[in-house]
Formats: C-alpha cells, structure tokens, sequence
C-alpha cells in the first residue's frame, strides 16, 4: 500500500477520533472498543468461506457510516458509537495493509496479500 492511501486513511482515522469526541462517552471507551471489530475473526474457526463473510461485514466503512448515520437520526448514541468504531478501526487496519477478505483465506485481502 502506498503512502498517499495510508496517510488518507490515516486522516479517516483521526476524523473517527474526531467524531467520538462529538459523543459523551468517555475517552477510555474508545481505547477499549477500538479492537473489538477484530474479535470478528473468530468466524474463521467456522472456515475461510464463514470468516471472510462475518471479517468484511465488521471491517466495511459502508456499513460502519449507515450505523454511524443510523443513530444520528434517530439520536441514537450507542448506533452512532458503534459506528465511529467499525470506521476508525478499519481505517486504522488498512494502515497497516489489513484490508477486505476474501474467501481464498485470511492473508489475501483486497489491497493484496497480507505479509508479501
């Protein structure tokens, strides 16, 4: 992964921190919620085909941003928490070249393969 793709995601995590800052939750919140998404992979216990699928749900921003919108209309703190979290991890994650999925295994994600 390039420089450029880091340091935007990079941004997108800082915005997350930003976002939770909006909420009235404490800070150490964040800290303990920030590597929650990754508990997602137990799902490959259960195989490649079952972990790829419940990984991506935990790690996509689409879904992270429509919880996050979710309970902004519907003042709805805790959607909105959950959220900034799935959006600031996988935005961190992807700092480190940790991306999408897919079923082929866990090491091969969609900004390539893990570990190359």
């Amino acid at each position: 992964m390039n420089t450029i793709a880091k340091l935007e995601e990079a941004a997108l995590f800082i915005f997350g921190i930003y976002l939770f800052s909006l909420l009235r939750f404490e800070w150490w919140w964040f800290l303990v919620l920030i590597l929650a998404p990754d508990l997602s992979m137990l799902g490959y216990l259960f195989g490649n085909k079952i972990g790829a699928l419940l990984y991506n749900v935990f790690h996509h921003k689409g879904i992270a941003v429509l919880l996050y919108i979710s309970g902004s209309y519907f003042k709805i703190e805790y959607l909105q928490l959950a959220g900034i979290i799935l959006f600031s991890h996988s935005a961190m994650d992807r700092i480190f070249g940790y991306g999408l999925k897919y079923e082929k295994g866990f090491k091969y994600t969609h900004l390539g393969e893990i570990g190359k």
